[in-house]
């Protein structure tokens, strides 16, 4: 059995790993914030301890074989629930969470590797996590902006017909575009076009005619 400054320290670092986590979380304001991947971690960590030597006093009993691994599986197949809590599915084309959930997921694996003993590891993980999710944002950023594709966005009253609308910007030559949805409340509709090679130059003009239309409410385009 562990003494109890081994215990303390093994959890007190799970705590930590967890916070330096979830505090680039917390900086996106995201549900998930510091708290909760401190919970994750620190938990998960308990359960290592428990799996590992929670049980040493029916260790040589007849009948009786402790596997460490077992609780291990559990809390990795487990943590997929709280994980599934933070994705948020919007709509076919918008997905969020999806990094939250995979931090959670990795800070459980941190307090398990605390738990076992695996500092070093555990701080490499930790050190890794927050430059995957914060070092690595710009570059991303960077290197996403070249191949997304680029949403144009009319929103328009109630009682417009989406065709009209639509035909306009057939009409007009200068923008391409692959796809489009519309959607529908009691209060406005919503046209989404996935455009394709239109520059800034002719999406302003087109931005400018539509808004000569007095059912049309806004437009806007991802850059």
């Amino acid at each position: 059995m562990l003494s109890w400054t081994e215990i303390s320290l093994r959890l007190a670092l799970a705590a930590l790993f967890g916070a330096v986590i979830g505090l680039e979380r917390e900086r996106k304001d995201w549900s998930a914030g510091m708290r909760t991947h401190m919970m994750v971690s620190v938990g998960s960590c308990l359960m290592m301890l428990v799996s590992s030597f929670g049980f040493g006093d029916t260790y040589g009993q007849p009948y009786i074989s402790l596997d460490p691994s077992r609780v291990a599986a559990q809390i990795i197949s487990g943590i997929g629930f709280i994980g599934a809590g933070t994705i948020l599915f919007l709509k076919p084309s918008t997905i969020l969470g999806l990094t939250t959930a995979s931090g959670l997921w990795t800070v459980a694996g941190i307090g398990m590797a605390t738990g076992g003993g695996m500092y070093f590891a555990a701080a490499v993980a930790t050190l890794l996590s927050i430059l995957i999710l914060w070092g690595m944002q710009p570059i991303q950023k960077r290197i996403s902006k070249k191949f997304q594709q680029r949403m144009l966005t009319v929103i328009t009253k109630a009682s417009a017909n989406p065709k009209v609308i639509i035909d306009k910007l057939l009409e007009d030559r200068s923008v391409d575009f692959t796809n489009f949805t519309v959607s529908r409340s009691s209060k406005e509709v919503t046209i989404e076009l996935r455009l394709e090679r239109t520059s800034n130059t002719h999406l302003l003009e087109v931005v400018e005619t539509l808004h000569l239309d007095p059912e049309v409410k806004k437009v806007f385009w991802n850059k």
